[in-house]
């Protein structure tokens, strides 16, 4: 496997507008395609991942990538791109590693090796970028692992909703600790450049959600509700949760009518939750219902 990034500026508006996000993918796929000199027969990338979450098909599983730079590594490793650049939005979202770590699981379930590396491991490049290689480097886990991150122990004042900046604090750091996420911060801050910061600036931290055991949710249909053909506004609810929960795999949508898409969805949200093999398989169960806290269409 090997990662990429854009390699050009990428503009920050992709971490609050995920319709930017299907354009710049479609972007790169058109210019691929004008590309007389490299002659791509689709866009060069497998996958490509976004800042939301979403796992973008691109030539998808058992086709030969066109992205790593001479025949022998497009024969040997398939490649998936973050959408991140040299400029503008330069740090990947939590959200977008769990879906490059998507990609990697699902091609490794159609034959796919363990080996994960940057574009530059194997050819001469900047690609996949500092922040985007340093995940890499680390093995490329999955954001959070198997706990919940640890609270800050230092660095910088928060209170009443605020934070001040200190040395080395990135905006993805200042989420982590925080338990929000960037474009979270992006938006309430009105930051033009998510990887600009400085020493003192005062930033605004989101407040915590009602509870939400406030509102009614929807009891557990059961496993056999899910199935081919059916068509009920429960689907849509628990399609929009599973969205907020940063783990839809929807092109469009989420909608009433059960579909392969929910059950891809699902099955990250399984994952996220730490379960694995046939206990993935994304049909929901009671435990993970119940997690989810769908509420009452």
């Amino acid at each position: 496997m090997k990662v990429h990034y854009e390699g050009s500026p990428v503009s920050t508006k992709l971490l609050t507008d995920h319709d930017a996000c299907i354009a710049e993918w479609k972007a790169i796929r058109k210019s691929h395609l004008a590309n007389k000199a490299e002659n791509y027969s689709d866009v060069a990338y497998n996958y490509a991942a976004c800042p939301h979450g979403y796992l973008l098909e691109g030539r998808g599983i058992g086709h030969r990538t066109g992205a790593n730079g001479n025949q022998a590594l497009n024969q040997a490793h398939y490649a998936i791109v973050g959408l991140v650049g040299s400029s503008g939005l330069i740090e990947p979202t939590d959200a977008m590693l769990s879906a490059i770590r998507d990609g990697i699981e699902l091609l490794r379930k159609h034959g796919a090796g363990t080996e994960i590396k940057g574009h530059r491991d194997g050819y001469a490049t900047a690609c996949p970028g500092g922040p985007l290689y340093d995940w890499v480097q680390k093995g490329a886990p999955r954001p959070g692992g198997e706990s919940t991150p640890p609270p800050s122990t230092g660095g910088g004042t928060s209170s009443s909703g605020t934070y001040t900046v200190e040395k080395d604090d990135t905006l993805s750091s200042i989420a982590k600790d925080h338990k929000t996420t960037v474009a979270a911060l992006v938006k309430l801050n009105g930051l033009k450049d998510p990887n600009k910061l400085d020493v003192g600036q005062k930033l605004k931290i989101p407040g915590k959600a009602a509870a939400p055991a406030a509102q009614p949710l929807e009891p557990f249909p059961g496993a056999g509700f899910f199935h081919g053909g059916r068509h009920s506004p429960i689907i849509t609810a628990m399609g929009r949760r599973l969205v907020a929960e940063g783990c839809g795999k929807y092109s469009t949508g989420p909608g009433p009518n059960w579909t392969n898409s929910d059950k891809a969805s699902y099955a990250a949200y399984q994952r996220k939750l730490g379960y694995t093999g046939s206990a993935a398989d994304g049909v929901p169960g009671a435990a993970s219902w119940s997690k989810l806290r769908v509420p009452k269409s």
